[in-house]
């Protein structure tokens, strides 16, 4: 047996590398020969034309002199028709291949995207299961988006931007954001889309005193004693003296370091998703004696104590506008009362300089007593930008999403490395070793199978090793943040442990095929044992279509994944099950196949299991304990193995060990394993004698 497998692994190896040695070259080439054609595209004058849905001529004129450059379309008579922006040139979108995605995208006048245009592409990944019209329609989808709506918000949809499509979510994601970006760089860099100079995509963490230092954040006090000044003649007369009549906070929260340090992230989020395009967002908050807000608004609808005023240009703060803030973000002072405020319209520049005026009013012996003290407030250079602002790019954009996901797949990479690590104490105590695996097993197939779409497969491994020989981007990757945090702990995992860290414990579909083949045991159904020798020559199925795949992949990308369909995943978790029937059917044959032979799909078929044996043979250590007896004297453990990785001589083939720790529950148990049942006889025997 070992002779066979020293021959199965000398030939997997040696066609890997056969197989690298090829291909490489050929690779490089075509890489070369790419990057020597990387010009952007260029529309003609009937390119234009049809984008505009124009019937007449129009006339294209490169435009070299503006940053970013690109094509500006024009009527006969010299009316600016749209400027066209080539997305390989302004933005570098490179896909998910790791090669560049071209579209060139028309803007009008009025800051809308009048069309994109797909024009290159390397993204076999966004044919398998999506026809050319659907792409078309995807990109061609953008036509009409308003431009003046947020980048990172719900208002998208509003706009007419189209989602993603599930089935290719990185590619079309890159592509929606490509498409996004090129557009309202082109509407910023060509004067439509007016900016206000504010920085609205940057981001660093700070903190409340950070930003009150640089002027971010501005601030009044007025004490007892000044407000008694103020107030002369008011009745009853103010107590002089240093209490708080109001200590008055303004800050402008458009730019996201000001905006989300003052409100947390889903507070920012949801105040500059309800940004008309015209306004900007003021924050205003007060602690002490006097209120800035007063309670006439509630009836007028005006609120009275504060004014906005920019030179001879005085802005009332309306009820329409306003958000009352009940939380603000870690960090921030302890104030009384918290608001929010839209501001803007003509005239007014959020960019200049103006005055937030507070006005006291207290009843006096021969009228109405009042007094007005303004808090100056200039937005810092910091937050200003002389060119147009660049949005967040999506891979941040998805992670500052998703990090709950992320904190989640991280928490249970953690706890897995403490099970594996007490791995000792845990198979001592052989119900807690049930109850673990059978828990762990659930949240990983309910929630990062079903619920955070967390589920690997070979056709990452082949996009990894295709995008390491053609250009290596880590932002295409980074657009799948659970994806990405998984694949990074198996790697480490891998060293460790080998690849039973993913397939025994972090697989949803592995777990989803355990699961039911405990229940199917519980319900008496009988378990069908392979014999050692097929057992073993079954193995090759799933190395020889892991390598098929990776070398069709060479030749063509859109193959390789029509191949790749081996895999149940997609279908069972990714999809839950809504999927054409022969999809469907197929996983059904895979998980009946799993009732009468535990983990069958993984046993012998699964490419993935096969990608991650190969580098698994580089592991350091090696965790799993046996004895001489093992397999010579014993071989209990043999055939409760989850996948029958034990040969007839006791020994633990690491390439098919998915560690469950089941064999070490029973060299542990000492009600179980006849080594320490004989052991225990003999010296309760030596006891006696």
């Amino acid at each position: 047996m070992e002779t066979l497998r020293h021959r199965i692994w000398c030939g997997v190896l040696g066609a890997l590398a056969l197989l690298t040695a090829t291909a490489a070259p050929l690779v490089a080439q075509d890489r070369f020969r790419f990057e020597a054609d990387i010009a952007p595209a260029e529309p003609d004058a009937r390119l234009a034309a049809d984008m505009l849905d124009l019937p007449g001529p129009v006339i294209v004129i490169r435009d070299t002199d503006s940053a970013p450059p690109g094509w500006r379309v024009e009527a006969p008579d010299g009316t600016i028709l749209a400027h066209i922006g080539s997305s390989w040139e302004i933005a570098r979108t490179v896909g998910y291949s790791g090669r560049p995605i071209d579209m060139l995208v028309a803007v009008t006048p009025d800051a809308r995207i009048a069309s994109a245009r797909l024009m290159r592409h390397s993204e076999p990944i966004l044919t398998l299961g999506l026809s050319d019209a659907d792409i078309a329609r995807f990109v061609g989808g953008f036509g009409g988006v308003d431009l003046t709506a947020p980048l990172q918000s719900a208002a998208l949809a509003e706009a007419g931007a189209p989602d993603i499509i599930s089935r290719a979510t990185v590619s079309t994601g890159v592509i929606r954001d490509a498409i996004l970006r090129v557009g309202r760089t082109l509407a910023l860099s060509r004067g439509i889309l007016d900016a206000g100079r504010i920085d609205r995509v940057s981001y660093a963490p700070s903190d409340w005193d950070a930003l009150l230092e640089q002027g971010a954040i501005t601030r009044l006090h007025l004490d007892m004693t000044q407000a008694a000044e103020g107030l002369a003649g008011a009745e009853p007369q103010l107590e002089p003296g240093d209490g708080t009549f109001i200590e008055l906070f303004a800050a402008m929260i458009d730019p996201p370091t000001i905006g989300r340090t003052i409100l947390g992230q889903q507070s920012y989020t949801r105040a500059v998703g309800g940004l008309p395009a015209d306004k900007v967002g003021l924050f205003v908050g007060s602690r002490g004696l006097y209120s800035h807000r007063g309670l006439d608004w509630r009836k007028s609808g005006l609120f009275d104590r504060l004014e906005v005023v920019q030179g001879d240009l005085r802005l009332p703060l309306l009820r329409q506008g306003y958000t009352r803030i009940d939380k603000l973000a870690k960090g921030a002072p302890d104030l009384k009362e918290r608001s929010l405020f839209q501001i803007g319209g003509p005239g007014f520049d959020p960019a200049a300089p103006f005055q937030l005026a507070l006005t006291a009013r207290r009843p006096g012996a021969q009228g109405e007593v009042s007094m007005t003290a303004a808090l100056d407030y200039a937005l810092p250079e910091t937050y200003l930008n002389p060119l147009p602002p660049e949005p967040i790019p999506l891979w941040q954009e998805t992670w500052e999403r998703r990090k709950w996901a992320v904190i989640g797949v991280a928490s249970m990479q953690v706890l897995l490395t403490l099970i594996l690590l007490g791995q000792e104490w845990i198979v001592r105590r052989p119900k807690l070793w049930f109850r673990l695996r059978l828990g762990f097993l659930s949240v990983t197939l309910v929630w990062l199978g079903w619920g955070v779409n967390g589920q690997l497969s070979v056709v990452q491994v082949v996009a990894f090793v295709q995008s390491l020989l053609s250009g290596f981007r880590w932002e295409t990757f980074l657009i799948e943040p659970v994806i990405f945090t998984l694949w990074a702990g198996v790697a480490l995992g891998l060293l460790f442990w080998g690849r039973g860290v993913f397939c025994g414990w972090l697989c949803p579909f592995g777990a989803l095929q355990e699961l039911l083949n405990q229940a199917a045991r519980r319900l008496g159904v009988k378990q069908i044992a392979v014999p050692q020798p097929l057992h073993e020559r079954l193995w090759i199925i799933k190395y020889t279509l892991f390598i098929a795949i990776l070398a069709l992949s060479f030749y063509s990308m859109k193959d390789a994944l029509i191949l790749a369909e081996a895999e149940p995943f997609k279908t069972a978790i990714s999809l839950r099950m809504i999927r054409a029937w022969p999809f469907v059917l197929f996983v059904l044959v895979l998980l009946t196949a799993g009732l009468f032979i535990e983990r069958f799909y993984c046993r012998y078929l699964c490419p993935l299991g096969a990608a991650l044996a190969i580098p698994a043979k580089l592991k350091i250590f090696d965790w799993l304990r046996r004895r001489p007896q093992c397999g010579r004297e014993c071989r209990l453990c043999e055939p409760k193995c989850t996948v029958a990785a034990i040969d007839p001589l006791g020994r633990i083939n690491p390439n098919e060990c998915v560690l469950c720790l089941r064999c070490q529950v029973i060299f542990n148990d000492p009600n179980t394993c006849p080594t320490l049942k004989r052991r225990a006889r003999a010296a309760q025997q030596k006891a006696t004698a």
